[in-house]
């Protein structure tokens, strides 16, 4: 039985990062941050179209990187999923590298979290309006119910959010 790699997806402002590190701590296993935060904290101006192939190659190596340490789960914040959605809906497009990797690498669970807490604003956030988290949770809902990979929604204030989490783990037979 190898590692379980669960990944923690959903639109901006949703608890991704907090729950992440808290399955991570429950578990004693290693997470993965999201590596486009750090990648565009040190970029020093707006984010272009090649930047996404750098940003996810940075992520894949911070998830191989990670995956060396786990024991039985590794969590991961984000996925090249988040890439692919930015990219379309910024540019219009996704470079084919990005969607091999997709395509190729697999995963044990998606967490999909909702856009029911409040919005916190952060200067790498770019759409706080209710129309648009609507709009990104329902891309990342339906890639979920194509992929035939396990997801669960979820949602409510942070407890609840984790406490769903484990059960999904639990109820997925992790």
């Amino acid at each position: 039985m190898g590692i379980k790699k669960i990944v923690i997806l959903g639109p901006e402002s949703t608890g991704k990062s907090t729950l992440t590190q808290a399955l991570a701590a429950a578990y004693n296993e290693p997470w993965v941050y999201e590596y486009a935060r750090q990648y565009i904290e040190n970029l020093h101006r707006p984010y272009e179209f090649e930047d996404l192939l750098q940003i996810a190659k940075g992520q894949i190596y911070a998830e191989d990187s990670a995956l060396k340490n786990a024991k039985k789960y590794l969590f991961i914040d984000t996925d090249l999923h988040v890439i692919d959605v930015w990219s379309n809906h910024k540019f219009g497009k996704t470079d084919p590298w990005i969607v091999e990797q997709i395509q190729n690498r697999k995963y044990d669970l998606y967490l999909l979290t909702n856009v029911d807490i409040p919005w916190e604003d952060d200067p790498q956030r770019e759409h706080p309006d209710p129309e648009m988290r609507d709009y990104f949770f329902d891309r990342y809902h339906k890639l979920l119910q194509k992929s035939n990979v396990p997801f669960e929604i979820i949602e409510g204030n942070y407890i609840d959010r984790f406490v769903s989490a484990m059960k999904a783990l639990k109820s997925n037979g992790l």
